[in-house]
């Protein structure tokens, strides 16, 4: 009788913490789809502002998919968070106060922003500045002021993108952590969790790392790892600097990632967000190469952009609209792409392909020989 009573409590206990689970679970995913939703009626009111863009209702079908793939998106970050592959802070709030010392800027910078866009004027950089990059690069993307030459539009840049993706860009980002982080663990590599009795730290490059959002994520899931990042924006590299914890191992280089000032096979990882979209088809398969290049035979290269048309048909008016409403050139071309294959000739041999609501993540290993 003590056995089958102590078995059944051992039940009962099981019971509540898988229901105590599955409701946090559960809430999490409604919890952040409403947030979602508020905050895409903050950005319709930016967006309208702006340029007297109206947000137009997509079709059924769309409207069906986006509905699923914010869900999915929010039960996998639940999911990879309760599973340990990252901490459970990272998903538990944006970083509000960042956001709101940047929100009054972003007001102030609306009057040049619309005049920008009215006009349709693209150029509006420094003089000085300008020349010292490649055309595709010395322009004014989203028509923000500076493009990504100015310290406004570094201070910006994290608010603009969570209003435009309505408090999704995060957990977008974060399908690139769950791929590196069990390849960390598989490779025996120190990931701050272990002891002293690890392995060598993770090396790992970022490339196009920006204000170092990004960084500041791999550095919470892997605490032991050694960070670099390397973007062409000496701007945003100092707001990088400025906001990256002082606990995480990082360096930052200002260099063009078409010729990485790095030897070959430096790294046992790289990484790549939301770049690829903005560069010119042959500057992109340069990129990637240099990517193949300097991880290790093995190593890993893991890349996330947006959905390309094949991905996801009943989106396309969406994917079309993107570039109509911004400065985006060579998007157009990204979307009618096909990304895997571009990795493929890097050459990469490709483990993995997903989507991630608006996000394609393809996970790739450089050949052993």
């Amino acid at each position: 009788m003590v056995a089958r009573g102590a078995l059944a409590g051992k039940i009962r206990r099981m019971f509540v913490q898988d229901l105590r689970r599955e409701l946090s679970r559960r809430f999490y995913i409604r919890s952040r789809t409403a947030r979602t939703a508020a905050l895409r009626i903050a950005y319709v009111v930016y967006a309208s502002t702006l340029n007297g863009w109206h947000s137009r209702r997509p079709e059924p079908q769309a409207a069906a998919s986006l509905r699923r793939r914010i869900e999915q998106l929010f039960d996998e970050d639940w999911q990879d968070a309760d599973a340990g592959l990252y901490p459970r802070e990272l998903i538990e709030a944006l970083p509000w106060r960042e956001y709101a010392l940047a929100a009054p800027k972003l007001l102030a910078d609306l009057p040049r922003t619309r005049e920008r866009i009215r006009n349709r004027r693209h150029d509006e950089l420094p003089e000085h500045l300008a020349p010292r990059y490649p055309p595709y690069y010395a322009r004014n993307f989203h028509y923000q002021t500076d493009g990504y030459l100015g310290h406004t539009s570094a201070e910006l840049y994290d608010l603009q993108v969570e209003l435009l993706f309505g408090g999704t860009a995060d957990a977008m980002r974060r399908r690139l952590i769950p791929p590196v982080v069990r390849f960390a663990r598989a490779e025996g590599h120190a990931n701050g969790h272990a002891g002293p009795a690890e392995g060598r730290p993770l090396k790992l490059l970022d490339v196009a790392c920006g204000t170092g959002h990004f960084l500041r994520m791999l550095g919470a899931a892997l605490p032991g790892a050694r960070l670099f990042g390397v973007d062409l924006s000496p701007h945003y590299l100092a707001r990088a600097r400025e906001t990256l914890p002082r606990e995480v191992d990082v360096s930052l280089v200002c260099e063009n990632a078409e010729s990485l000032p790095f030897p070959d096979g430096h790294f046992d990882a790289a990484t790549n967000v939301f770049l690829l979209h903005e560069l010119p088809p042959e500057v992109r398969a340069r990129i990637l190469t240099e990517m193949a290049r300097v991880v290790r035979p093995g190593g890993l290269v893991v890349v996330a952009d947006s959905l390309q048309l094949r991905d996801a048909p009943e989106l396309h008016n969406e994917l079309h609209a993107f570039p109509d409403r911004f400065h985006e050139p060579y998007y157009p071309s990204y979307i009618q792409d096909d990304l895997a294959a571009r990795v493929r000739e890097a050459p990469l041999e490709v483990c993995e392909e997903k989507l991630a609501f608006l996000t394609k993540v393809v996970v790739a290993r450089r050949p052993m020989s």
